[in-house]
């Protein structure tokens, strides 16, 4: 059997042989039929990723009284103790509830996107993927420490991946859709169009050119327009206007490669959690056991809670407490790990790039303590580019996705490239998977690296 199933791995990974590579121009064959499904995957993204923005801000509000994400601290600051076991009890009895119904009202298991991209020619289970989409949105709503742009890229996922079906694309096509289609959804729930066109090639379909960079960017494009009524066109993070002195590209050469080790902890973390994720009785303990204890330590650190949206904005702004910041770079991954080893479902983009931030934030602190120069605010703004390129292996998308997500187009690029180019380069000399990756087996790894050249 497991002879077999390499087999698999190593045909669906194989490139297309059935024609159907993405029109160059509005003149190949069946070029109409692509355009339309790119433009209508990218309005259903935009619309699934306003819809479920929506849903979060509305379950956030009614948890913690603040719809959003930047007020979560201080709203959790403001809750009583028995507030933050509660609703963090209440996110894992969602949690299994919303699986339980799941696996009633559909059939199969569920697939992660890139597993579904490299290996089952981009196809998946709509309604169960969407079912999951919706819930991890509440649960992250209610203060689980997972990502909440999971649930509108696997949205966009599943737009694409209909799409292909109505337009009976081929199978090259449909990857191509399928990971564009996430790449929408994430783009329109941050505002970052190009960055999200740029992440669904780079990390998702693992092909950066011309003919797959203009749908990708259309669609994107499409997307956060859509959702533009709901998602304000604006920087999610604000950032101050950081001077940048020399010390600072030194700071990068000696910090990057522990940024680059300690990504690749939290990637296997990831990896092993994934493993450990029950799947007989103790599904049913397992999230409201890891809530409650998340909830519990967020009486003294409220920074645990949500995806840590407003944590990296405290931290680009300035340095934490000492005694917060050390604890909270070992709490907040183990939170993000342990509730995915609880079979929780969530993103974890923001969440990698927080632990970054962290991370930043104390070398910076460190590093000021020995040799002064530049600002800790700086520091984790950088660190929190190179664990997003060490983690997920795409260095163009973090430096493009960083950049929208602050609004600073110049000011940091250059000693972010260092540090990206440099925790990600000790990052894969060690650890070929991306944190999106760390559900494939070692054969699929070895598939995908081989068809990606």
């Amino acid at each position: 059997m497991e002879a077999g199933s390499n087999a698999a791995a190593r045909d669906a990974a194989a490139p297309s042989s059935d024609g159907g590579k993405v029109p160059a121009t509005l003149r190949d064959p069946g070029a109409l039929d692509f355009w339309l499904a790119v433009a209508l995957t990218g309005f259903c993204a935009g619309l699934g990723a306003a819809a479920l923005t929506w849903l979060f801000k509305s379950v956030q509000e009614l948890a913690w009284g603040a719809a959003e994400p930047s007020m979560l601290i201080e709203a959790a600051r403001d809750a009583s103790p028995s507030h933050h076991v509660a609703i963090l009890l209440g996110a894992g009895l969602v949690t299994v509830f919303g699986q339980w119904l799941m696996t009633r009202l559909t059939s199969g298991n569920g697939i992660e996107i890139t597993e579904a991209i490299w290996f089952q020619a981009g196809r998946m289970p709509a309604f169960r993927t969407l079912g999951s989409a919706a819930l991890s949105i509440v649960i992250v709503g209610m203060g689980a420490s997972l990502g909440r742009e999971g649930g509108p890229k696997q949205a966009g996922a599943v737009f694409g991946n209909l799409f292909s079906d109505l337009r009976r694309l081929p199978d090259e096509q449909r990857r191509l859709m399928v990971a564009i289609g996430a790449g929408a959804g994430m783009a329109a729930v941050y505002s970052v169009p190009l960055g999200g066109a740029i992440f669904a090639l780079e990390v998702l379909r693992g092909a950066l050119a011309l003919r797959l960079v203009v749908p990708a960017l259309a669609a994107a494009l499409i997307a956060t327009k859509t959702a533009s009524f709901v998602v304000p066109n604006a920087p999610l993070y604000s950032v101050p206007a950081y001077p940048v002195p020399p010390d600072v590209y030194l700071w990068a050469i000696v910090a990057s490669p522990l940024i680059g080790l300690a990504s690749i902890a939290f990637v296997r973390a990831i990896a092993w959690a994934d493993h450990a994720r029950p799947s007989d009785w103790r599904r049913l303990v397992a999230p409201p056991a890891v809530f409650a204890v998340i909830g519990l330590f967020s009486i003294v650190f409220p920074e645990l809670l949500g995806n840590g949206q407003d944590l990296a904005q405290a931290l680009f702004k300035g340095p934490l407490a000492p005694f917060a910041l050390c604890a909270l770079v070992a709490l907040r991954p183990i939170a993000t790990v342990a509730s995915a080893a609880s079979g929780a479902p969530g993103g974890l983009f923001t969440p990698s790039l927080t632990f970054g931030a962290l991370a930043g934030s104390a070398l910076g602190g460190l590093w000021l303590w020995i040799h002064p120069g530049g600002s800790i605010g700086l520091y984790a703004l950088l660190g929190a580019g190179a664990t997003l390129a060490a983690t997920t292996q795409g260095p163009i998308s973090s430096l493009v996705l960083m950049m929208e997500l602050t609004g600073e187009a110049r000011a940091f690029a250059l000693p972010m490239l260092t540090a990206i180019v440099l925790a990600t380069a000790t990052a894969r000399l060690i650890e070929r998977r991306s944190i999106y990756e760390a559900r494939l087996t070692d054969e699929q790894v070895e598939a995908r690296l081989r068809a990606r050249g």
